[in-house]
């Protein structure tokens, strides 16, 4: 009887750790991404570079991804069906997310609004 317990304890201590090593182990998958601007349900982020005409982007799924590079700003972000953060300044903007069918603009001039990155919630 004593070697059948021993034996349940073991199973029980190693499906434990197997299960804790799978838990820590995992991570958020990021499933966002850069798609056509075919649907106003996306969201649509217009971007401007130096010297060059507007820019759309449309992303969907939710997840986080990579946005700019330092010379370019953003002038208008429309959520579409999706609530959105974007990140600059060193933290996550606004505290609450955009709301869904949300449209923020900016005025169109170099140095104003620098997002790095961009999250759907």
């Amino acid at each position: 009887m004593r070697r059948i317990a021993r034996r349940a304890a073991l199973a029980a201590l190693t499906s434990i750790a197997v299960t804790a090593a799978l838990t820590v182990g995992a991570t958020n998958a990021s499933a966002i991404n850069e798609g056509t601007c075919s649907r106003s349900d996306f969201l649509q982020i217009t971007i401007h570079r130096p010297g060059e005409n507007s820019e759309l982007r449309c992303y969907a799924n939710a997840g986080e991804a990579d946005l700019l590079s330092s010379n370019w700003w953003v002038t208008q972000i429309s959520t579409g069906n999706n609530r959105v953060q974007w990140y600059g300044d060193g933290t996550w903007q606004p505290t609450q997310a955009i709301d869904k069918w949300t449209v923020y603009t900016w005025p169109s001039h170099p140095g104003g609004v620098r997002i790095n990155r961009v999250r759907i919630l």
